[in-house]
């Protein structure tokens, strides 16, 4: 009997010291850190305990009355900038994340310090769109988009808002200028 219990409590002690703690750093398709794709913006400051949660009133017609919410962790550094689905409303959800901080990393590995072919390598890329400064490669296996400047292009390419841009066209070494999560 007490040889029982006694290895009872150690498989409990085991189990409890395996614990998994989510990564504040991660990102995967339905969380990024200690953020998911549930979390209310009234939730943000119990989410981002550590760190500066600072909403913008944006209220011009150029940004269509959105509220961004900037995190920043404790030196001032800008960590990620969300966007809620209903503006000025406690009760939504976050629509995008724009993820900024390099420490920010997915589950594969790829982070603002990643280039091209680090996406290309790790990820089956949905879509590239072509924009007046910027290049957009989407990868819904994360529900995620990569934007990098057109300057990374060959020179052709630049300038050309309406060329077919595809994976072939963009150097493996070019360089994320930022990326997004959207829910």
């Amino acid at each position: 009997m007490k040889k029982s219990i006694l290895s009872l409590a150690l498989v409990g002690l085991v189990l409890m010291g395996c614990k998994n703690e989510q990564d504040p750093f991660q990102i995967s398709k339905q969380h990024i850190g200690l953020l998911t794709d549930s979390t209310k913006v009234k939730d943000l400051k119990a989410v981002f305990v550590n760190d500066s949660v600072v909403e913008r009133l944006l209220d011009n017609e150029f940004t269509f009355n959105r509220t961004d919410i900037d995190i920043f962790d404790k030196t001032g550094n800008k960590l990620l900038t969300l966007t809620p689905k209903n503006i000025q409303d406690p009760e939504s959800t976050i629509e995008t994340i724009k993820v900024l901080d390099p420490r920010f990393k997915t589950t594969k590995g790829v982070s603002t310090l990643s280039t091209f072919g680090d996406i290309e390598k790790n990820y089956k890329i949905s879509s590239i769109q072509n924009t007046l400064k910027n290049v957009v490669i989407f990868v819904n296996e994360i529900n995620a988009f990569f934007t990098i400047s057109k300057t990374e292009l060959p020179s052709e390419l630049q300038f050309d808002t309406s060329a077919q841009i595809d994976a072939v066209h963009i150097p493996e070494k070019a360089k994320i200028k930022y990326f997004m999560v959207g829910w």
